[in-house]
């Protein structure tokens, strides 16, 4: 079946890694099949079943999920555990119970232990502790890669995990208490420049290290990896850890990104960090040896990409971005 022929379910298509992923398969000419939530609550199994009986896709992105900061997990601790394995165990069986035979599901960087030894490499997963402030997520990504592992053990499905690091770019949630750091970071400066603000407070200390990839480039990855050859993908991973990180191996701490935020958005005044705010896990930087090793590099330069995320956020406030001297 090549590339152009296939019937693709995107997940979660109206978020920002969903609406990623649709535009690199539109790119390369695949049909999408996708549901909005006022269409289809993936939370009720009988419509699930539903959509998978009447579209019959050949292929399925599990980009659906609830996301957000250290303040929106900590807030939301039923939600984030509930919602997320009810959507994915919902998409996943129903997959599985549909003939589907191939899967991608999309996990995070959060599922690693707080104190892992840097860079993270698959092998870390369930070696220790998980940061408290997001524990309820990374259960529930961990149980959507065991699941995945587990259908394809006993049923023979081919059923694909990867694990993104930080994502940010169009598309992005700018929510000012439940949205993730670079997004955060921009309304914040950009609301400080027009307010002509004297500083701009960051949570923590600064001193937390992210590694932060820009969502487009994440959507390409995905898709290469859904279109390893089985032989490929089976011999680089093993039954019981199937999973690959998707990352650029590069990270910078908070302060350091709160600098090339600001200069991006043109704010000029100060920072300022509330310690008394917490940093979460003290470094996340995976290790993408193995996804390198399979022939797929990062390609946009984090300033780049900020660029274009601005840009973003001020065309959904109905202004255009500034002229930017080059990178």
């Amino acid at each position: 079946m090549t590339q152009t022929s296939k019937r693709i379910f995107v997940a979660g298509h109206k978020g920002m890694v969903g609406s990623a992923i649709v535009r690199s398969l539109q790119r390369q000419g695949a049909e999408i099949i996708t549901r909005s939530r006022s269409e289809l609550d993936l939370t009720d199994q009988a419509g699930v079943r539903a959509l998978f009986a009447d579209e019959k896709p050949d292929e399925v992105y599990m980009a659906a999920a609830r996301v957000g900061g250290i303040h929106a997990n900590n807030t939301y601790p039923a939600e984030f555990i509930y919602s997320n394995l009810m959507v994915q165990n919902n998409v996943i069986h129903e997959a599985w119970r549909a003939g589907v035979q191939k899967l991608l599901f999309l996990g995070s960087s959060c599922i690693y232990p707080r104190l892992a030894a840097q860079p993270m490499a698959e092998s870390a997963l369930m070696e220790g502790k998980l940061e408290p402030t997001n524990e309820p997520y990374a259960v529930a990504k961990i149980a959507g890669i065991k699941l995945c592992e587990s259908y394809n053990r006993q049923y023979g499905c081919d059923y694909r995990s990867v694990m993104p690091t930080n994502l940010y770019g169009p598309g992005d949630n700018y929510h000012p208490d439940n949205s993730h750091v670079v997004p955060a970071m921009i309304r914040r400066f950009h609301e400080a420049k027009v307010a002509d603000a004297p500083f701009v407070t960051i949570w923590g200390t600064g001193k937390a290290r992210r590694e932060f990839l820009f969502v487009d480039d994440m959507a390409e990855a995905c898709v290469h990896v859904m279109n390893l050859a089985h032989g490929d993908y089976a011999a680089r991973t093993t039954p019981m850890q199937s999973h690959i990180n998707i990352g650029t191996g590069e990270d910078l701490s908070i302060a350091e990104l709160a600098g090339v935020v600001a200069e991006v958005v043109g704010y000029r005044g100060g920072l300022k960090c509330d310690t008394s705010k917490p940093d979460g896990t003290p470094r996340k930087l995976l290790d993408v040896s193995l996804l390198s090793s399979l022939g797929w590099h990062a390609s946009t330069p984090l300033r780049e990409g900020l660029r274009l995320a601005y840009a973003d956020f001020l065309a959904r406030q109905g202004q255009s971005a500034p002229t930017l001297a080059p990178a």
